[in-house]
């Protein structure tokens, strides 16, 4: 079976830029993974989202070398638009995924498979079940820019999930959320996760990482510097020193116990109440 994403040596720099950012990294991503990409800023994790997408280099142009396929098929041959109907891209910030061309939040979320000519009925159905999804059933007639910041962004992540991707790539998906924004973002994640959508999620709020995926690729100044189970991964000295740890396994090593695994408030609670 072929990897959903896969990349070998691959090498990008953007145009006008003095090195790469992304270095020669090489991995395979399979169907059903939740992977936890983290690192410091200048990582070159928004990078491996553009690529995966497309928009490296196809929108920000610059040089891609090396071996780079999205279900088998090498991104320098597929218009971003193709890749669309099985791939979607969440940015950190949803402002920039909003169309600004529909005034209710049921017809933004419409746009995507309306202009891939997908039938009335067909996108009526889909729109209903992304909505539901992310729970904006609610607001489905509300202006979209009448929506708070966590709204916006499971908005936005409607708008992917009428497309009914294989492969969702996250790009900092709660940078701009609230704690209650950023727990009902992901507990639509892991719900997409169980009915085996292939997630690839850039986050820096560590402590979501090690609860909930369980790989975890850390990048740095664009190459892979770790990558396998979170305990294993955030056990890396050199992790700890580029990107830091999970607050719970900081205040473990603290107190001189071992960090626990999955990092959760009730695994932490056992771990300080039997020391």
């Amino acid at each position: 079976m072929r990897p959903v994403l896969a990349l070998r040596d691959v090498r990008y720099r953007y145009a006008d830029a003095e090195r790469e950012a992304i270095a020669g990294v090489s991995l395979t991503v399979s169907a059903g993974e939740w992977v936890g990409v983290i690192g410091p800023t200048n990582a070159g994790k928004s990078t491996l989202c553009y690529l995966a997408m497309g928009l490296a280099p196809h929108f920000f142009g610059g040089r891609l070398r090396g071996e780079l396929t999205v279900f088998g098929v090498d991104t320098r041959r597929q218009k971003v638009a193709e890749r669309s109907t099985r791939v979607g891209l969440l940015f950190q910030n949803p402002f920039t995924q909003l169309s600004g061309a529909r005034e209710r939040v049921s017809e933004e979320v419409a746009f995507g498979p309306e202009w891939h000519g997908l039938p009335a009925d067909e996108v009526a159905v889909r729109v209903s079940e992304a909505l539901r999804l992310v729970d904006l059933e609610a607001l489905a007639e509300r202006h979209p820019l009448d929506l708070s910041g966590g709204q916006l962004q499971r908005l936005a992540l409607a708008s992917l999930l009428v497309m009914r991707p294989e492969l969702l790539l996250l790009d900092e998906p709660t940078s701009q959320l609230d704690p209650a924004g950023t727990n009902a973002l992901l507990q639509v994640l892991a719900g997409l996760h169980r009915s085996g959508t292939t997630i690839v999620m850039v986050e820096q709020k560590l402590e979501a990482v090690a609860a909930l995926c369980p790989r975890v690729v850390a990048l740095a100044d664009g190459r892979v510097i770790a990558d396998g189970p979170p305990e294993a991964v955030f056990a890396d000295p050199a992790v700890e020193e580029s990107t830091g740890l999970p607050a719970y396994a900081r205040l473990a090593k603290a107190a001189g116990l071992p960090p626990p695994w999955p990092v959760t408030v009730e695994a932490a609670e056992k771990a300080f109440h039997r020391a």
